[in-house]
């Protein structure tokens, strides 16, 4: 599975952007997509993710402020971003997590993704 990021960016203080991820591959055990952030000096950190039921969970300093949406036919995985901080300066990572080994005979387990990674930077 290949995962493609767009969208990131340089915005100011109360600003917004839109984060895009497009998964590809062998897709058939796509489960939960979601987004992760690295700001300088800080652990990776969950943001927000999204199940294929389409039920999602936000780390507590974006609720309200970002949106996680997913099209399941499309394999994508957006994050709309509003009301931009300089704390969420940061580069933010598409995640997926996927079900492989599902042929027969085989042991299913569950395999991690990563995009690249897209540099978002808020000045104030």
């Amino acid at each position: 599975v290949q995962l493609v990021e767009s969208g990131g960016g340089s915005v100011q203080t109360g600003g917004s952007l839109t984060l895009s991820c497009v998964a590809s591959g062998d897709v058939f055990g796509l489960n939960t997509m979601g987004w992760y952030r690295q700001r300088p000096g800080n652990e990776r950190e969950l943001i927000a993710n999204i199940t294929r039921g389409l039920l999602s969970n936000y780390e507590n300093t974006v609720k309200g402020r970002f949106t996680i949406a997913r099209d399941n036919n499309k394999n994508t995985v957006s994050l709309r971003m509003a009301d931009l901080k300089p704390e969420d300066t940061a580069v933010y990572r598409c995640h997926a997590l996927v079900v492989e080994g599902l042929r027969f005979g085989e042991t299913p387990r569950l395999v991690n993704y990563w995009g690249q990674g897209t540099q978002v930077t808020v000045s104030s």
